[in-house]
């Protein structure tokens, strides 16, 4: 589809929503596995006037009809293989129109659209109102709705061409969910920088390394565990035509950016430190040299470390070299307002004009920062204070593991024990692969007594967001599955 095609298709879609009812400043809910459905519908929400509000279709319907009810939206759009779930949400909200996407010869909004004219729309929107509000995955508690205005989408995509490496023209893959902020930064910075969009629906590694190979694709943006996938397969080097790498959404181990590096030797390898309140913190241009280091400010950002406390002020800055939670300024011109409807979240995360994520970090002599984990994510063992980051970079080095997660659970005598959850590699058995990394922690891990951990579970898969965030929540509320468990995995 070229850019014309897509203008006028998405003109269409625009008249189509206000056939509906919507207008201008109203919401509208988007349920779609993505593609190119999902995208053109969020760009015609926007050309109305709108607010697109994309939801995770991995949502249950119970955490979907909070979101619903939430957005108090004027519409809702579901696609073939979410309308179910959307009904199933949508019977215990107050009553909200809703409409299928889908094929054209049949009743969705495609059909309504099709018979619409296909020029522009007489709307004036302004850059402070409301383009998208994105739902956070609720990693640490129920989903906050952040509405995000033109300007800040605008500002936070020309960041993304500046800091990630991508270029004009370049193609780059969508395959990160469009609900979240990496895959909707992909989409409009590719947008802006006139490039190709190539969507995956769903994540598959083998079939996104024969649309690499087919489209050409020259930029990825995606998260350690895709990277990590991808490399599985084995045919990771077939991906010729990638030149720039940039990650997000979780720390890359040390291992996972030396494979790369040998796998694809990119001309570019960039961290991207954000969220989706504010989309850039800081920015590591360099993973080859310093992999893990998050970097200095983005182009738009200033950012410092204060005291790690759950109120600290921000100008209770903490002295170099010393580990401090960050703090990001919410004069960012990519930077949102406010959570929506959540006072409670703005008194938590706001103040004084700055914008605190619960991140841990510290900075170096030359003053990148490295992310050390998080204010909620630190476990106190015997009175001391570790960071399951430390742990969880030496011991994913354990040949028979695939992912690690360390959690602090309950302990009578350590307050807090920290606990290894882990993915057995495949063909490994559960009961041999806890011995083999028993044994790792001890002599292999490199890690001292104090910050090995008390016991190691074994578990088929480490729950994730649909963004795929970690969450570690689920797992210290003991909601899992132990495929094989060691009681003391050292001596104590």
């Amino acid at each position: 589809m070229t850019y014309g095609q897509w203008d006028g298709h998405t003109n269409q879609l625009a008249r189509a929503m206000a056939e509906l009812g919507v207008r201008p400043r109203e919401r509208v809910v988007l349920l779609s596995t993505g593609g190119e459905p999902l995208a053109s519908l969020h760009l015609a929400a926007q050309k109305l006037g709108a607010v697109s509000v994309p939801l995770s279709f991995r949502l249950g319907p119970s955490e979907l009809a909070y979101c619903i009810s939430d957005a108090e939206p004027a519409l809702v759009i579901a696609d073939d293989s979410t309308s179910a779930l959307a009904q199933e949400a949508l019977a215990s909200v107050e009553a909200v129109p809703w409409i299928r996407s889908g094929d054209p010869a049949e009743a969705t909004i495609e059909r309504l659209a099709r018979d619409q004219p296909d020029g522009p729309l007489d709307v004036r929107v302004s850059e402070r109102d409301i383009s998208v509000m994105l739902y956070t995955s609720g990693t640490t508690g129920r989903p906050k709705g952040v509405p995000r205005t033109h300007s800040a989408e605008f500002h936070a995509s020309v960041a993304h061409l500046l800091q990630s490496g991508q270029s004009l023209f370049d193609t780059t893959l969508g395959v990160m969910p469009l609900f979240h902020t990496m895959g909707l930064r992909t989409l409009i910075a590719t947008v802006v920088a006139a490039g190709t969009w190539v969507p995956q629906t769903k994540f598959d590694a083998e079939e996104m390394l024969d649309l690499i190979a087919q489209e050409e694709i020259s930029s990825l943006y995606l998260v350690p565990t895709v990277y990590w996938s991808l490399l599985r397969t084995g045919r990771l080097g077939e991906a010729t035509s990638v030149r720039k790498l940039a990650y997000a959404g979780a720390s890359m181990t040390p291992t996972l950016v030396k494979r790369l590096v040998d796998t694809l030797r990119p001309e570019s390898f960039v961290n991207h430190f954000g969220s989706t309140e504010i989309y850039t913190f800081t920015v590591g241009t360099d993973v080859i040299a310093k992999p893990g280091c998050a970097g200095r400010a983005g182009v738009f950002s200033r950012v410092r470390l204060v005291e790690p406390f759950p109120d600290a002020p921000p100008d209770a800055e903490v002295a170099p070299g010393e580990q401090g939670q960050i703090a990001v300024s919410m004069g960012n011109p990519d930077a949102f307002a406010g959570y929506w409807h959540r006072p409670d979240a703005n008194t938590k995360s706001i103040r004084g004009g700055w914008y605190f994520p619960g991140d841990l970090a510290v900075a170096d002599e030359d003053g990148d920062l490295w992310v050390t984990g998080r204010v909620d994510d630190m476990i106190n063992s015997g009175g001391e204070n570790i960071y399951p980051d430390e742990i969880e970079d030496k011991l994913i080095g354990c040949p028979v593991i695939s992912e690690v997660v360390v959690v602090g659970l309950p302990d009578d005598r350590w307050g807090q024990a920290a606990t290894a959850f882990f993915v057995p590699e495949s063909g490994t058995t559960p009961d041999h692969a806890l011995t083999e990394l028993r044994s790792y922690v001890r002599e292999g891990s490199g890690l001292p007594s104090l910050k090995r951990p008390k016991r190691l579970i074994a578990v088929e898969e480490i729950p994730k967001s649909g963004a795929g965030k970690i969450l570690r929540r689920r797992l210290s509320s003991g909601d899992y599955r132990s495929l094989a468990d060691s009681d003391t995995a050292t001596d104590r």
